[in-house]
């Protein structure tokens, strides 16, 4: 699930949604939004709060988990398993495992059953030993910091953890200023910081910031964690998701009509072919060579008057993921155009990189009616194979088709059973 900051929580809280039999005299499974966790036969019950782990997590070898004798043997990692031949992503965990206590009453849980009592009622809370507030809803839902969970791969740590931006290398560097009061005033108002940063900070703040004026980073939330979108009957363009690295190659006007340029990964700003990368060269300097981005990207700047652009892509093949696409290069597929934070509709997008010769990703289907179901939308998923090698699809991405800046993403668990597990 994504917070407010567009970046990936890997443990929240949630409530048990449905319970269903399974195969399987000890075990049933748990429906959470669209995911699906096999648990103890008895262990929940319809409405129980939990705390939900997603798949990719990393969990420290520490009490409650370290006495979990399965987890242990999956080196605490949450993985795509099948059991009993159902398909269980993620972990669930009850509240109390933690030592919380969840309040009833007046945040809408009836004492007994935990039954939720209606949109009358306030949402219901957990509260920690130290006592910290965690709700259900909002972002006070998240805890994977206060529980220690990580990304499973360390490489993920690197490329998709958070990056610190031009402010909190400010404040780092001066933690007693920013402990004050005044100080945290400033700093929840856009003209605040702005007017820390002419005091505090400096040009290497801003060198290698993320230039979130031009796109903001490309995490795209999963259909599992928005149910409520299988009721939106508008038509979507459906494009086939590429397993690779993600990359955003940006320009912007500057003073005196010079053109500043950004080639970055996920987080990371890279401004030299030598900057160190996280594979074994670097594929986003190499993208930028290989298609010649810089003349293209100058191109679109000028033909269509903007005051900046970003191409925003995956870059994949050979070595990149588990995943080769039966390639021994490293090759783009463009699937975002932006320009000051608002994204191209998808069918402006594929025609601006059909004009101007860049490679996209392939479209499945223009006008797609979501289903009814989650099983119904992962039938379609994992209908057809890859369109560009003819083998398995990791996914789809669904674009609103009418202004595109509604989107999320189905992965394929049997993708993920072979590529991720």
């Amino acid at each position: 699930m994504l917070n407010k900051n567009n970046e990936r929580e890997l443990a929240y809280l949630v409530r048990v949604e449905a319970i269903t039999p399974m195969n399987a005299d000890r075990l049933e499974c748990a429906h959470i939004g669209g995911w699906h966790c096999v648990v103890g036969k008895g262990e929940f019950k319809v409405g129980d709060p939990a705390v939900y782990f997603e798949i990719d997590s990393q969990l420290p070898d520490v009490e409650p988990f370290s006495s979990m004798e399965f987890l242990k043997s999956k080196n605490f990692k949450i993985k795509s398993q099948k059991i009993r031949g159902e398909i269980s992503q993620g972990l669930l965990m009850p509240v109390t495992a933690f030592g919380w206590e969840i309040k009833y009453g007046q945040f809408g849980w009836e004492s007994e059953g935990y039954a939720f009592l209606g949109d009358n009622g306030d949402e219901p809370y957990a509260i920690d030993q130290q006592g910290a507030v965690y709700t259900l809803e909002g972002e006070s839902r998240f805890v994977t910091q206060r529980l220690g969970v990580t990304y499973a791969d360390p490489g993920d740590n690197i490329r998709k953890g958070s990056a610190p931006d031009k402010y909190k290398k400010m404040s780092q560097r001066h933690p007693n200023i920013f402990k004050k009061k005044w100080a945290r005033w400033l700093m929840k108002r856009e003209w605040g910081r702005k007017l820390m940063f002419f005091f505090f900070g400096k040009k290497r703040d801003k060198k290698n910031a993320w230039p979130s004026h031009i796109a903001a980073k490309t995490d795209v939330e999963r259909v599992q964690n928005m149910m409520w979108v299988l009721n939106d009957k508008q038509p979507y363009v459906a494009s086939e998701k590429v397993d690779g690295s993600s990359c955003s190659i940006m320009a912007e006007r500057g003073r005196f009509g010079k053109i500043k340029y950004y080639v970055c990964s996920r987080n990371v700003v890279f401004d030299k072919e030598d900057a160190p990368c996280f594979y074994e060269s670097n594929i986003y300097m190499e993208v930028w060579n290989k298609y010649n981005l810089q003349s293209i990207i100058t191109t679109i700047l000028n033909d269509y008057n903007l005051p900046n652009v970003a191409l925003q892509m995956e870059v994949y093949g050979s070595g990149v993921q588990k995943r080769d696409y039966s390639t021994n290069e490293h090759k783009m597929a463009v699937f975002h155009i932006v320009s000051n934070g608002k994204k191209f509709p998808m069918d402006q997008t594929i025609e601006i990189c059909e004009k101007y010769g860049l490679p996209h990703v392939p479209i499945i289907n223009d006008n797609y009616i979501l289903p009814d179901t989650i099983e119904e939308l992962q039938a379609y998923v994992e209908s057809a194979p890859s369109k560009i090698d003819g083998k398995m699809k990791e996914g789809i991405v669904f674009y609103d088709k009418a202004t595109g800046q509604q989107y999320f993403k189905f992965v394929s668990p049997e993708y993920l059973l072979k590529f991720h597990s």
